[in-house]
Protein backbone atom coordinates (compact mmCIF):
# COMPACT_ATOMS: atom_id res chain seq x y z
CA UNK A 1 0.00 0.00 0.00
CA UNK A 2 1.39 3.35 -1.05
CA UNK A 3 1.05 5.81 1.87
CA UNK A 4 2.20 9.29 0.81
CA UNK A 5 1.81 10.81 4.28
CA UNK A 6 4.05 8.16 5.80
CA UNK A 7 6.60 8.57 3.02
CA UNK A 8 6.69 12.34 3.53
CA UNK A 9 7.10 11.99 7.30
CA UNK A 10 10.04 9.59 7.08
CA UNK A 11 13.73 10.43 6.85
CA UNK A 12 14.63 7.71 4.39
CA UNK A 13 17.54 5.30 4.25
CA UNK A 14 17.89 3.57 0.89
CA UNK A 15 19.73 0.43 -0.20
CA UNK A 16 20.39 -0.04 -3.92
CA UNK A 17 20.45 -3.60 -5.26
CA UNK A 18 22.83 -3.49 -8.20
CA UNK A 19 24.66 -0.42 -9.37
CA UNK A 20 23.82 2.21 -11.97
CA UNK A 21 26.09 5.20 -11.23
CA UNK A 22 24.07 7.64 -13.36
CA UNK A 23 20.78 6.95 -11.56
CA UNK A 24 22.40 6.82 -8.12
CA UNK A 25 24.23 10.11 -8.77
CA UNK A 26 20.95 11.76 -9.76
CA UNK A 27 19.44 10.66 -6.43
CA UNK A 28 22.45 12.12 -4.58
CA UNK A 29 22.09 15.39 -6.53
CA UNK A 30 18.38 15.55 -5.73
CA UNK A 31 19.04 15.10 -2.01
CA UNK A 32 21.84 17.68 -2.03
CA UNK A 33 19.78 20.28 -3.90
CA UNK A 34 16.84 19.56 -1.57
CA UNK A 35 19.02 20.80 1.29
CA UNK A 36 19.55 17.48 3.06
CA UNK A 37 22.59 17.15 5.32
CA UNK A 38 23.34 13.57 4.24
CA UNK A 39 22.23 11.46 1.25
CA UNK A 40 19.39 8.94 1.60
CA UNK A 41 21.47 6.33 -0.22
CA UNK A 42 23.28 4.38 2.49
CA UNK A 43 24.56 1.21 0.79
CA UNK A 44 24.81 -0.69 -2.48
CA UNK A 45 24.63 -4.48 -2.79
CA UNK A 46 26.65 -5.46 -5.85
CA UNK A 47 29.82 -7.20 -6.96
CA UNK A 48 33.11 -5.41 -7.57
CA UNK A 49 34.73 -2.64 -5.53
CA UNK A 50 34.11 -1.97 -1.84
CA UNK A 51 32.94 1.58 -2.50
CA UNK A 52 31.33 3.59 -5.27
CA UNK A 53 32.49 7.15 -5.60
CA UNK A 54 29.61 9.59 -6.05
CA UNK A 55 29.45 13.33 -5.64
CA UNK A 56 27.72 15.04 -2.74
CA UNK A 57 27.60 18.58 -4.05
CA UNK A 58 31.14 19.21 -5.28
CA UNK A 59 32.76 16.74 -2.86
CA UNK A 60 33.16 13.02 -3.44
CA UNK A 61 31.34 10.61 -1.14
CA UNK A 62 32.24 6.93 -0.76
CA UNK A 63 29.07 4.84 -0.77
CA UNK A 64 29.83 1.37 0.66
CA UNK A 65 29.28 -1.62 -1.62
CA UNK A 66 28.57 -5.05 -0.11
CA UNK A 67 28.66 -8.41 -1.89
CA UNK A 68 25.43 -9.64 -0.29
CA UNK A 69 22.55 -8.14 1.68
CA UNK A 70 23.73 -10.21 4.64
CA UNK A 71 27.05 -8.34 4.56
CA UNK A 72 25.33 -4.96 5.05
CA UNK A 73 25.86 -3.85 8.68
CA UNK A 74 22.90 -4.53 10.94
CA UNK A 75 22.33 -0.86 11.82
CA UNK A 76 21.95 0.03 8.11
CA UNK A 77 19.62 -2.90 7.47
CA UNK A 78 17.45 -1.99 10.45
CA UNK A 79 17.21 1.67 9.39
CA UNK A 80 16.48 1.01 5.72
CA UNK A 81 13.05 2.25 4.65
CA UNK A 82 13.27 1.86 0.85
CA UNK A 83 15.14 -0.09 -1.81
CA UNK A 84 15.94 0.54 -5.45
CA UNK A 85 16.44 -2.66 -7.44
CA UNK A 86 18.77 -2.05 -10.39
CA UNK A 87 19.68 -5.69 -11.02
CA UNK A 88 18.90 -7.46 -14.29
CA UNK A 89 15.53 -9.06 -14.99
CA UNK A 90 17.11 -12.44 -14.33
CA UNK A 91 18.07 -11.54 -10.74
CA UNK A 92 15.26 -9.15 -9.82
CA UNK A 93 12.94 -11.73 -8.28
CA UNK A 94 15.44 -13.38 -5.92
CA UNK A 95 16.98 -10.08 -4.81
CA UNK A 96 13.57 -8.45 -4.26
CA UNK A 97 12.21 -11.39 -2.28
CA UNK A 98 15.32 -11.37 -0.12
CA UNK A 99 15.10 -7.69 0.77
CA UNK A 100 11.33 -7.78 1.31
CA UNK A 101 11.72 -10.48 3.94
CA UNK A 102 15.09 -9.52 5.48
CA UNK A 103 14.63 -5.86 6.44
CA UNK A 104 12.35 -5.21 9.42
CA UNK A 105 11.39 -1.58 8.68
CA UNK A 106 11.12 -1.66 4.90
CA UNK A 107 8.27 0.43 3.46
CA UNK A 108 8.81 -0.45 -0.21
CA UNK A 109 10.88 0.03 -3.31
CA UNK A 110 11.03 0.11 -7.08
CA UNK A 111 12.10 -2.34 -9.80
CA UNK A 112 14.04 -0.85 -12.71
CA UNK A 113 14.62 -3.97 -14.83
CA UNK A 114 12.57 -4.89 -17.87
CA UNK A 115 11.76 -8.40 -19.13
CA UNK A 116 11.00 -9.91 -15.74
CA UNK A 117 8.96 -13.09 -16.39
CA UNK A 118 5.33 -12.62 -15.36
CA UNK A 119 5.45 -15.65 -13.04
CA UNK A 120 8.36 -13.98 -11.20
CA UNK A 121 6.39 -10.74 -10.89
CA UNK A 122 3.54 -12.77 -9.41
CA UNK A 123 6.02 -14.41 -7.02
CA UNK A 124 7.10 -10.98 -5.79
CA UNK A 125 3.50 -9.78 -5.52
CA UNK A 126 2.65 -12.66 -3.19
CA UNK A 127 5.42 -11.60 -0.77
CA UNK A 128 4.57 -7.90 -0.50
CA UNK A 129 3.16 -7.17 2.95
CA UNK A 130 0.07 -4.98 3.46
CA UNK A 131 2.14 -2.07 4.71
CA UNK A 132 4.63 -2.32 1.83
CA UNK A 133 4.59 -1.33 -1.84
CA UNK A 134 6.73 -2.13 -4.89
CA UNK A 135 6.61 0.01 -8.03
CA UNK A 136 7.54 -1.69 -11.31
CA UNK A 137 8.87 -3.72 -13.03
CA UNK A 138 10.36 -1.52 -15.76
CA UNK A 139 9.74 1.61 -13.70
CA UNK A 140 11.76 4.82 -13.52
CA UNK A 141 10.59 5.11 -9.92
CA UNK A 142 8.82 7.33 -7.43
CA UNK A 143 9.22 11.05 -6.75
CA UNK A 144 8.05 13.35 -3.95
CA UNK A 145 9.36 16.86 -4.69
CA UNK A 146 11.95 18.12 -2.21
CA UNK A 147 11.82 14.88 -0.23
CA UNK A 148 12.32 11.63 -2.16
CA UNK A 149 13.72 10.54 -5.51
CA UNK A 150 13.76 6.76 -5.84
CA UNK A 151 15.07 5.97 -9.32
CA UNK A 152 15.70 7.78 -12.57
CA UNK A 153 12.36 9.61 -12.40
CA UNK A 154 12.60 13.33 -13.10
CA UNK A 155 15.90 13.00 -14.98
CA UNK A 156 19.48 11.89 -14.37
CA UNK A 157 21.16 15.30 -14.71
CA UNK A 158 21.16 18.05 -12.07
CA UNK A 159 20.09 20.61 -14.67
CA UNK A 160 17.05 18.41 -15.49
CA UNK A 161 16.05 18.34 -11.82
CA UNK A 162 16.45 22.11 -11.55
CA UNK A 163 14.70 22.72 -14.85
CA UNK A 164 11.64 20.77 -13.70
CA UNK A 165 11.75 22.46 -10.27
CA UNK A 166 11.42 19.20 -8.38
CA UNK A 167 12.14 20.76 -5.00
CA UNK A 168 8.88 22.57 -4.31
CA UNK A 169 5.75 20.70 -3.18
CA UNK A 170 2.71 21.18 -5.41
CA UNK A 171 -0.80 19.80 -5.68
CA UNK A 172 -0.78 17.74 -8.89
CA UNK A 173 -0.10 13.99 -8.95
CA UNK A 174 1.41 12.66 -12.20
CA UNK A 175 1.21 9.01 -13.35
CA UNK A 176 2.05 6.96 -16.40
CA UNK A 177 3.17 3.45 -17.22
CA UNK A 178 5.85 4.93 -19.48
CA UNK A 179 9.01 6.21 -17.82
CA UNK A 180 9.66 8.64 -20.68
CA UNK A 181 6.09 9.99 -20.61
CA UNK A 182 6.21 10.33 -16.82
CA UNK A 183 9.20 12.64 -17.15
CA UNK A 184 7.52 14.49 -20.04
CA UNK A 185 4.39 15.02 -17.94
CA UNK A 186 6.46 16.25 -14.99
CA UNK A 187 8.06 18.87 -17.22
CA UNK A 188 4.69 19.71 -18.82
CA UNK A 189 3.04 20.29 -15.42
CA UNK A 190 5.90 22.19 -13.79
CA UNK A 191 6.57 24.15 -16.98
CA UNK A 192 2.97 25.37 -16.81
CA UNK A 193 3.61 26.72 -13.30
CA UNK A 194 1.92 23.85 -11.42
CA UNK A 195 3.80 22.00 -8.71
CA UNK A 196 3.93 18.21 -8.35
CA UNK A 197 2.58 16.54 -5.20
CA UNK A 198 4.09 13.18 -6.19
CA UNK A 199 4.77 11.20 -9.33
CA UNK A 200 5.41 7.61 -10.29
CA UNK A 201 5.72 5.31 -13.26
CA UNK A 202 3.89 1.97 -12.95
CA UNK A 203 6.22 0.38 -15.50
CA UNK A 204 5.49 -0.98 -18.92
CA UNK A 205 4.88 -4.64 -18.07
CA UNK A 206 1.49 -6.29 -18.46
CA UNK A 207 1.04 -6.82 -14.70
CA UNK A 208 2.64 -3.98 -12.71
CA UNK A 209 3.04 -4.66 -8.99
CA UNK A 210 1.55 -1.25 -8.17
CA UNK A 211 -1.39 -0.78 -10.53
CA UNK A 212 -2.82 2.49 -11.88
CA UNK A 213 -5.80 2.00 -9.56
CA UNK A 214 -3.40 1.71 -6.56
CA UNK A 215 -1.88 5.05 -7.59
CA UNK A 216 -5.30 6.73 -7.97
CA UNK A 217 -6.35 5.46 -4.54
CA UNK A 218 -3.10 6.79 -3.01
CA UNK A 219 -3.67 10.18 -4.68
CA UNK A 220 -7.25 10.29 -3.39
CA UNK A 221 -6.02 9.77 0.20
CA UNK A 222 -3.16 12.21 -0.16
CA UNK A 223 -4.03 15.58 1.41
CA UNK A 224 -1.39 17.33 -0.67
CA UNK A 225 -2.94 16.23 -3.98
CA UNK A 226 -5.84 18.21 -5.48
CA UNK A 227 -5.66 17.03 -9.12
CA UNK A 228 -4.27 14.08 -11.09
CA UNK A 229 -2.64 14.16 -14.52
CA UNK A 230 -2.61 10.74 -16.13
CA UNK A 231 -1.20 9.48 -19.43
CA UNK A 232 -2.82 6.15 -20.26
CA UNK A 233 -2.38 3.73 -23.13
CA UNK A 234 -4.55 1.49 -25.25
CA UNK A 235 -4.85 -2.09 -24.02
CA UNK A 236 -6.04 -3.46 -20.70
CA UNK A 237 -9.00 -2.45 -18.56
CA UNK A 238 -7.49 -0.25 -15.83
CA UNK A 239 -9.46 2.79 -16.99
CA UNK A 240 -12.76 0.88 -16.62
CA UNK A 241 -11.83 0.04 -13.02
CA UNK A 242 -11.25 3.76 -12.56
CA UNK A 243 -14.69 4.51 -14.03
CA UNK A 244 -16.31 2.23 -11.45
CA UNK A 245 -14.42 3.88 -8.60
CA UNK A 246 -15.55 7.31 -9.80
CA UNK A 247 -19.16 6.11 -10.04
CA UNK A 248 -18.88 4.81 -6.47
CA UNK A 249 -17.44 8.21 -5.42
CA UNK A 250 -14.26 6.53 -4.18
CA UNK A 251 -12.22 8.72 -6.52
CA UNK A 252 -13.42 12.32 -6.34
CA UNK A 253 -10.41 14.45 -7.27
CA UNK A 254 -10.05 16.19 -10.62
CA UNK A 255 -8.45 13.98 -13.30
CA UNK A 256 -6.97 15.17 -16.59
CA UNK A 257 -6.02 12.36 -18.93
CA UNK A 258 -4.85 11.53 -22.41
CA UNK A 259 -5.04 7.91 -23.62
CA UNK A 260 -2.36 7.29 -26.24
CA UNK A 261 -2.68 4.93 -29.19
CA UNK A 262 -5.63 6.23 -31.21
CA UNK A 263 -3.66 5.58 -34.40
CA UNK A 264 -3.93 1.81 -33.83
CA UNK A 265 -7.54 1.92 -35.01
CA UNK A 266 -6.32 2.74 -38.53
CA UNK A 267 -4.76 -0.74 -38.86
CA UNK A 268 -6.69 -3.85 -39.94
CA UNK A 269 -5.10 -5.90 -37.17
CA UNK A 270 -4.17 -4.32 -33.81
CA UNK A 271 -0.44 -3.44 -33.68
CA UNK A 272 1.67 -4.07 -30.56
CA UNK A 273 3.05 -0.81 -29.15
CA UNK A 274 6.23 -0.57 -27.07
CA UNK A 275 4.83 -1.73 -23.74
CA UNK A 276 3.63 -5.30 -23.16
CA UNK A 277 0.06 -4.27 -22.41
CA UNK A 278 -0.19 -1.62 -25.15
CA UNK A 279 -2.24 -3.55 -27.70
CA UNK A 280 -6.00 -3.19 -28.25
CA UNK A 281 -7.22 -6.71 -28.99
CA UNK A 282 -10.86 -5.82 -28.26
CA UNK A 283 -13.03 -2.74 -28.89
CA UNK A 284 -13.15 -1.66 -25.23
CA UNK A 285 -9.37 -1.64 -25.06
CA UNK A 286 -8.97 1.02 -27.75
CA UNK A 287 -7.84 4.51 -26.81
CA UNK A 288 -11.05 6.09 -28.11
CA UNK A 289 -13.31 3.70 -26.17
CA UNK A 290 -11.43 4.37 -22.95
CA UNK A 291 -11.48 8.13 -23.52
CA UNK A 292 -15.23 8.06 -24.08
CA UNK A 293 -15.85 5.97 -20.94
CA UNK A 294 -13.80 8.34 -18.80
CA UNK A 295 -15.50 11.40 -20.25
CA UNK A 296 -18.87 9.90 -19.41
CA UNK A 297 -18.06 9.95 -15.67
CA UNK A 298 -16.67 13.49 -15.65
CA UNK A 299 -12.97 12.91 -16.25
CA UNK A 300 -11.29 15.61 -18.32
CA UNK A 301 -10.29 13.11 -21.02
CA UNK A 302 -9.25 14.11 -24.52
CA UNK A 303 -7.95 12.59 -27.73
CA UNK A 304 -6.06 15.79 -28.57
CA UNK A 305 -2.66 16.33 -26.99
CA UNK A 306 -3.00 20.07 -27.66
CA UNK A 307 -6.22 20.11 -25.65
CA UNK A 308 -4.55 17.96 -23.00
CA UNK A 309 -1.87 20.66 -22.57
CA UNK A 310 -4.54 23.37 -22.31
CA UNK A 311 -6.36 21.37 -19.62
CA UNK A 312 -3.12 21.09 -17.62
CA UNK A 313 -2.53 24.83 -18.03
CA UNK A 314 -6.02 25.52 -16.66
CA UNK A 315 -5.09 24.04 -13.26
CA UNK A 316 -4.38 26.59 -10.47
CA UNK A 317 -0.78 27.83 -10.40
CA UNK A 318 1.55 26.88 -7.55
CA UNK A 319 3.48 29.66 -5.87
CA UNK A 320 7.15 28.73 -6.17
CA UNK A 321 9.91 30.17 -3.96
CA UNK A 322 13.01 31.78 -5.44
CA UNK A 323 15.43 29.22 -6.84
CA UNK A 324 18.54 31.44 -6.59
CA UNK A 325 20.18 29.62 -3.67
CA UNK A 326 19.65 26.23 -5.31
CA UNK A 327 21.01 27.45 -8.63
CA UNK A 328 24.09 28.69 -6.79
CA UNK A 329 24.52 25.23 -5.27
CA UNK A 330 24.15 23.67 -8.73
CA UNK A 331 26.75 26.06 -10.14
CA UNK A 332 29.26 24.73 -7.58
CA UNK A 333 28.39 21.18 -8.66
CA UNK A 334 29.29 21.99 -12.27
CA UNK A 335 32.93 22.51 -11.19
CA UNK A 336 33.29 19.09 -9.59
CA UNK A 337 36.05 16.78 -10.65
CA UNK A 338 36.94 13.26 -9.58
CA UNK A 339 40.03 13.01 -7.36
CA UNK A 340 42.97 10.82 -8.26
CA UNK A 341 42.99 9.42 -4.71
CA UNK A 342 40.57 9.29 -1.81
CA UNK A 343 42.38 9.58 1.54
CA UNK A 344 40.88 8.93 4.95
CA UNK A 345 44.07 9.29 7.04
CA UNK A 346 45.34 12.84 6.88
CA UNK A 347 44.94 16.12 5.08
CA UNK A 348 45.99 19.72 5.20
CA UNK A 349 43.58 22.02 7.03
CA UNK A 350 44.25 25.76 7.25
CA UNK A 351 47.97 25.13 6.78
CA UNK A 352 48.21 22.43 9.46
CA UNK A 353 48.20 18.66 9.16
CA UNK A 354 45.13 16.90 10.52
CA UNK A 355 45.39 13.16 11.16
CA UNK A 356 42.24 10.99 11.54
CA UNK A 357 40.27 14.14 12.33
CA UNK A 358 42.68 15.56 14.93
CA UNK A 359 45.41 18.16 14.44
CA UNK A 360 48.94 16.80 14.62
CA UNK A 361 50.08 18.81 17.66
CA UNK A 362 47.09 17.73 19.76
CA UNK A 363 47.56 14.14 18.65
CA UNK A 364 51.25 14.22 19.61
CA UNK A 365 50.81 15.91 23.00
CA UNK A 366 47.58 14.33 24.23
CA UNK A 367 47.96 10.69 23.19
CA UNK A 368 50.38 7.77 23.36
CA UNK A 369 52.33 6.48 20.39
CA UNK A 370 50.16 3.33 20.51
CA UNK A 371 47.06 5.48 20.12
CA UNK A 372 48.54 7.33 17.14
CA UNK A 373 49.67 4.11 15.41
CA UNK A 374 46.42 2.26 16.11
CA UNK A 375 44.25 5.17 14.94
CA UNK A 376 46.21 5.63 11.73
CA UNK A 377 46.20 1.92 10.89
CA UNK A 378 42.44 1.65 11.52
CA UNK A 379 41.76 4.89 9.65
CA UNK A 380 39.82 6.43 12.56
CA UNK A 381 40.44 7.44 16.15
CA UNK A 382 40.60 4.54 18.58
CA UNK A 383 37.62 4.27 20.92
CA UNK A 384 39.33 2.50 23.78
CA UNK A 385 42.43 3.33 25.81
CA UNK A 386 42.84 -0.45 26.30
CA UNK A 387 43.48 -0.86 22.57
CA UNK A 388 46.00 2.00 22.61
CA UNK A 389 47.80 0.53 25.62
CA UNK A 390 47.96 -2.91 24.01
CA UNK A 391 49.34 -1.55 20.74
CA UNK A 392 51.90 0.43 22.73
CA UNK A 393 52.98 -2.78 24.44
CA UNK A 394 53.14 -4.72 21.15
CA UNK A 395 55.21 -2.00 19.47
CA UNK A 396 57.76 -2.21 22.30
CA UNK A 397 57.84 -6.02 22.47
CA UNK A 398 58.41 -6.44 18.73
CA UNK A 399 61.08 -3.77 18.36
CA UNK A 400 63.95 -6.30 18.33
CA UNK A 401 64.69 -9.95 19.11
CA UNK A 402 68.45 -10.02 18.88
CA UNK A 403 70.96 -9.76 16.00
CA UNK A 404 70.56 -13.43 15.06
CA UNK A 405 67.18 -13.31 13.33
CA UNK A 406 67.19 -13.23 9.53
CA UNK A 407 65.90 -9.68 9.10
CA UNK A 408 68.54 -8.19 11.39
CA UNK A 409 71.25 -10.30 9.72
CA UNK A 410 70.30 -9.05 6.26
CA UNK A 411 70.32 -5.46 7.51
CA UNK A 412 73.79 -5.87 9.00
CA UNK A 413 75.19 -7.57 5.88
CA UNK A 414 73.89 -4.73 3.71
CA UNK A 415 75.34 -2.12 6.07
CA UNK A 416 78.76 -3.80 5.99
CA UNK A 417 78.56 -3.92 2.19
CA UNK A 418 78.47 -0.11 2.26
CA UNK A 419 74.81 0.30 1.45
CA UNK A 420 72.93 3.37 2.70
CA UNK A 421 70.37 3.49 5.55
CA UNK A 422 67.22 3.02 3.48
CA UNK A 423 68.66 0.18 1.37
CA UNK A 424 69.95 -1.69 4.43
CA UNK A 425 66.70 -1.36 6.42
CA UNK A 426 64.64 -2.34 3.37
CA UNK A 427 66.76 -5.47 2.90
CA UNK A 428 65.78 -6.45 6.45
CA UNK A 429 62.11 -5.59 5.92
CA UNK A 430 62.00 -7.64 2.71
CA UNK A 431 62.93 -10.69 4.78
CA UNK A 432 59.60 -10.50 6.62
CA UNK A 433 57.33 -13.27 5.42
CA UNK A 434 55.54 -16.46 6.47
CA UNK A 435 58.63 -17.82 8.29
CA UNK A 436 59.83 -14.58 9.85
CA UNK A 437 57.56 -11.99 11.42
CA UNK A 438 54.75 -12.40 8.96
CA UNK A 439 52.76 -14.96 10.90
CA UNK A 440 50.61 -12.59 12.97
CA UNK A 441 48.21 -12.03 10.12
CA UNK A 442 47.93 -15.71 9.26
CA UNK A 443 47.40 -16.54 12.95
CA UNK A 444 44.58 -13.96 13.08
CA UNK A 445 43.05 -15.71 10.06
CA UNK A 446 43.13 -19.05 11.90
CA UNK A 447 41.51 -17.70 15.08
CA UNK A 448 38.83 -15.73 13.19
CA UNK A 449 37.99 -18.72 11.01
CA UNK A 450 37.79 -21.08 13.99
CA UNK A 451 35.51 -18.84 16.08
CA UNK A 452 33.34 -17.76 13.16
CA UNK A 453 32.67 -21.33 12.03
CA UNK A 454 32.17 -22.48 15.65
CA UNK A 455 34.42 -25.49 15.13
CA UNK A 456 36.12 -27.02 18.19
CA UNK A 457 39.90 -26.45 18.58
CA UNK A 458 40.42 -30.22 18.26
CA UNK A 459 38.49 -30.47 14.98
CA UNK A 460 40.24 -27.36 13.66
CA UNK A 461 43.70 -28.82 14.39
CA UNK A 462 42.68 -32.10 12.75
CA UNK A 463 41.38 -30.32 9.64
CA UNK A 464 44.69 -28.48 9.22
CA UNK A 465 46.64 -31.70 9.82
CA UNK A 466 44.65 -33.56 7.14
CA UNK A 467 45.69 -30.87 4.64
CA UNK A 468 49.31 -31.29 5.83
CA UNK A 469 49.30 -27.62 6.70
CA UNK A 470 50.77 -25.67 9.60
CA UNK A 471 49.03 -23.42 12.10
CA UNK A 472 50.68 -20.01 12.19
CA UNK A 473 51.01 -18.62 15.70
CA UNK A 474 51.81 -22.06 17.10
CA UNK A 475 55.35 -23.34 17.82
CA UNK A 476 58.75 -21.92 18.72
CA UNK A 477 62.31 -23.20 18.34
CA UNK A 478 63.49 -21.80 21.66
CA UNK A 479 60.50 -21.84 24.00
CA UNK A 480 58.44 -24.80 25.23
CA UNK A 481 55.37 -25.43 27.36
CA UNK A 482 57.61 -25.79 30.42
CA UNK A 483 59.72 -22.77 29.43
CA UNK A 484 57.18 -20.34 27.93
CA UNK A 485 57.96 -17.22 25.92
CA UNK A 486 57.78 -14.34 28.48
CA UNK A 487 56.55 -11.99 25.75
CA UNK A 488 53.54 -14.21 25.01
CA UNK A 489 52.77 -14.46 28.73
CA UNK A 490 52.81 -10.66 29.06
CA UNK A 491 50.50 -10.29 26.04
CA UNK A 492 48.01 -12.84 27.37
CA UNK A 493 47.92 -10.96 30.70
CA UNK A 494 46.08 -8.25 28.77
CA UNK A 495 42.97 -10.41 28.46
CA UNK A 496 42.15 -9.47 32.08
CA UNK A 497 40.91 -6.17 30.66
CA UNK A 498 38.58 -7.85 28.13
CA UNK A 499 35.18 -9.41 28.90
CA UNK A 500 34.73 -11.45 25.70
CA UNK A 501 37.88 -13.43 24.91
CA UNK A 502 36.53 -15.89 22.33
CA UNK A 503 39.53 -15.55 19.99
CA UNK A 504 42.09 -15.94 22.77
CA UNK A 505 40.13 -18.85 24.23
CA UNK A 506 40.13 -20.58 20.84
CA UNK A 507 43.89 -19.99 20.36
CA UNK A 508 44.62 -21.40 23.82
CA UNK A 509 42.36 -24.34 23.02
CA UNK A 510 44.44 -25.05 19.91
CA UNK A 511 47.63 -24.77 22.00
CA UNK A 512 46.27 -27.34 24.43
CA UNK A 513 45.83 -29.81 21.55
CA UNK A 514 49.21 -29.13 19.91
CA UNK A 515 51.30 -29.14 23.11
CA UNK A 516 49.84 -32.54 23.96
CA UNK A 517 51.67 -33.80 20.88
CA UNK A 518 54.91 -31.83 21.24
CA UNK A 519 56.16 -29.52 23.99
CA UNK A 520 57.37 -26.68 21.77
CA UNK A 521 54.08 -26.35 19.84
CA UNK A 522 53.05 -23.50 22.12
CA UNK A 523 51.06 -20.35 21.42
CA UNK A 524 53.89 -18.09 20.35
CA UNK A 525 54.11 -14.30 20.43
CA UNK A 526 52.60 -13.94 16.94
CA UNK A 527 49.63 -16.12 17.82
CA UNK A 528 49.09 -14.38 21.17
CA UNK A 529 49.18 -10.89 19.61
CA UNK A 530 46.72 -11.96 16.91
CA UNK A 531 44.27 -13.48 19.41
CA UNK A 532 44.25 -10.63 21.95
CA UNK A 533 44.12 -7.97 19.22
CA UNK A 534 41.10 -9.68 17.62
CA UNK A 535 39.33 -9.66 20.99
CA UNK A 536 40.16 -5.98 21.57
CA UNK A 537 39.07 -4.90 18.09
CA UNK A 538 35.84 -6.85 18.46
CA UNK A 539 34.86 -5.76 21.98
CA UNK A 540 36.51 -2.37 22.48
CA UNK A 541 36.46 -1.03 18.91
CA UNK A 542 33.16 -2.62 17.83
CA UNK A 543 34.44 -4.22 14.62
CA UNK A 544 32.27 -6.86 12.98
CA UNK A 545 33.52 -10.23 11.71
CA UNK A 546 33.40 -8.85 8.17
CA UNK A 547 35.50 -5.83 9.16
CA UNK A 548 37.99 -8.06 10.95
CA UNK A 549 38.24 -10.22 7.82
CA UNK A 550 38.91 -7.10 5.73
CA UNK A 551 41.74 -6.16 8.11
CA UNK A 552 43.25 -9.64 7.68
CA UNK A 553 42.92 -9.38 3.89
CA UNK A 554 44.84 -6.08 4.01
CA UNK A 555 47.62 -7.54 6.30
CA UNK A 556 46.68 -5.16 9.12
CA UNK A 557 48.07 -7.49 11.80
CA UNK A 558 51.50 -7.85 10.20
CA UNK A 559 51.79 -4.05 10.07
CA UNK A 560 52.68 -3.91 13.78
CA UNK A 561 55.69 -6.19 13.26
CA UNK A 562 56.84 -4.24 10.21
CA UNK A 563 56.58 -0.85 11.91
CA UNK A 564 58.13 -1.94 15.18
CA UNK A 565 60.97 -4.01 13.73
CA UNK A 566 61.94 -1.16 11.37
CA UNK A 567 63.28 0.55 14.51
CA UNK A 568 65.31 -2.53 15.39
CA UNK A 569 66.75 -2.85 11.87
CA UNK A 570 67.68 0.84 11.89
CA UNK A 571 69.50 0.36 15.18
CA UNK A 572 71.46 -2.60 13.77
CA UNK A 573 72.38 -0.57 10.65
CA UNK A 574 73.70 2.33 12.76
CA UNK A 575 75.56 -0.09 15.03
CA UNK A 576 77.38 -1.66 12.06
CA UNK A 577 78.29 1.77 10.69
CA UNK A 578 79.79 2.77 14.05
CA UNK A 579 81.95 -0.40 14.12
CA UNK A 580 82.97 -0.30 10.44
CA UNK A 581 83.92 -3.99 10.28
CA UNK A 582 84.02 -4.16 6.51
CA UNK A 583 82.45 -6.51 4.01
CA UNK A 584 80.96 -9.68 5.42
CA UNK A 585 81.98 -12.91 3.72
CA UNK A 586 81.45 -16.54 4.66
CA UNK A 587 84.36 -18.99 4.52
CA UNK A 588 84.07 -22.30 2.61
CA UNK A 589 83.91 -24.09 5.98
CA UNK A 590 80.72 -22.19 6.82
CA UNK A 591 78.84 -23.31 3.69
CA UNK A 592 78.08 -26.97 3.24
CA UNK A 593 78.34 -28.77 -0.06
CA UNK A 594 75.95 -31.41 -1.25
CA UNK A 595 76.32 -33.74 -4.16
Amino acid sequence: MLDLTKLRNTDHSIIALGSHPGILQSMMDFDYLSGKRVPDLKAIVASGKKYLRLFWGSQEEMIPVYGTLEDVPENIRNDTSLFLNLTSGRRSMSSTLEILTALPNLMGGTLFAENIPEKNTLGIYNHIKKNQFVVGPASVGLLIPGHLKLGAIGGTQAKQLLGANLFEQGKVAVFSSSGGMTNELINLVTGAGKGISFSLSFGGDRFPLLTPIDAFRAAEKDKNTEAIVYFGELGGYDEYDLVELIKAKKITKKIITYIGGTISEMFETPPQFGHAKAMAARGEETAQAKTAALKAVGVHATSSFTEFIKLVQSLPDTKMNSNNAREKMAKGMSQRKASYFINGISHDKDGSVEIVGKDLLSLATEHSYGYVVGSMLLGRQLKSKNTAEFIDLVMKLLVDHGPYVSGAVNTMISARAGKDLVSSVVSGLLTIGPRFGGAINQAAKHWLEGVDTQVSPYDYVESIAKKRGIISGIGHKKYRVDAPDPRASLILEFTKQIKQTSYTDFAKGVEKITTAKKGNLILNVDGAIAAVLLDLLSEKEGLTVRELQELIDAEFFNAFFVLSRAVGFTAHYLDQKRRDEGLFRLSPNEVGLTK
